[in-house]
């Protein structure tokens, strides 16, 4: 476990010594006294919650809804800027989800998650409290990440999968880091564009077009995080031009490049989950 110190925010966080066993699901381990008032910034994954210890998370959204413990939420969470997480003595697992496997693991495509953070309970029912009691009696986090990986990977191979051409459309996204036109998808996978978008839409949480854009924006989110410039930005990550990149910033954060540039749930990445992104 390793230290992550971020102005006075200091976390302690835990990665898997081993991948796992299902391409598309990556985790990471954190334990906090105090945290937050932290800002949630849009990632292209479903994230999974799974809380175990003394305290519990709370994420809340500017309209005033807040969900407490563990809990599961769609691609591009935080759009906007209006979502943070906080708490006390805060122990859990986050897990990231490529969208392609999610419906596979969580039992329910990401879509009918609408964009809201839902409760563990009120997807899972009772394996939600049996989760988080196990989590807390096991000893270490190399046997939590197990654990963990042991009961998704079953879920997974129970769970229906998405349609190969929605895969390979996703594929074709992430593996361009946002950069792949939009119009060519569907003539690509042999299927008319509104086939495509409905499925893709149904199967992943979000249409071909928002998903695209997010993409593009946390590869440059991070590459701000890096220290490159807002410039250098966005000319390597495909905006038109630096006003391009500070608008879709604002869009998904609500700040501008400068400010996301010192996100404490950006700079934690490389240490939680370093090399490994969700993009299966």
């Amino acid at each position: 476990m390793r230290t992550f110190t971020h102005g006075t925010a200091v976390w302690d966080v835990a990665s898997p010594q081993r991948p796992s066993r299902v391409a598309g699901l990556t985790m990471a381990g954190f334990r906090a006294r105090d945290l937050g008032p932290l800002r949630m910034i849009p990632h292209p994954a479903v994230t999974l919650l799974l809380e175990f210890g003394a305290g519990s998370p709370v994420v809340g959204c500017a309209a005033g809804q807040r969900q407490r413990g563990s809990l599961v939420a769609g691609p591009g969470l935080g759009a906007g800027g209006a979502v943070r997480a906080w708490g006390e003595n805060v122990e859990c697992v986050q897990v990231r989800l490529s969208p392609v496997i999610a419906r596979a693991v969580l039992g329910t495509s990401p879509a009918e998650l609408d964009g809201a953070v839902v409760s563990l309970g009120d997807l899972w029912g009772r394996e939600a409290s049996r989760i988080r009691e196990q989590l807390g009696e096991v000893p270490s986090w190399q046997d939590r990440f197990e654990m963990t990986d042991a009961l998704l990977a079953h879920r997974y191979e129970e769970g229906p999968s998405v349609d190969p051409e929605v895969a390979w459309a996703w594929h074709r996204i992430t593996g361009s880091r946002g950069l792949a036109r939009v119009d060519a998808l569907a003539a690509e996978v042999g299927w008319s564009r509104k086939r495509l978008w409905s499925r893709f839409r149904s199967q992943l949480g979000l249409p071909p077009k928002p998903a695209v854009k997010l993409v593009r924006f946390d590869h440059a989110a991070h590459r701000l995080v890096a220290g490159v410039s807002p410039s250098r930005v966005a000319a390597d990550a495909g905006y038109a031009d630096q006003s391009h990149l500070h608008r879709d910033v604002r869009t998904f954060t609500g700040v501008t490049p400068a400010t996301v540039a010192g996100e404490r749930f950006l700079s934690v990445d490389d240490l939680a989950w370093p090399g490994r992104r969700p993009e299966a």
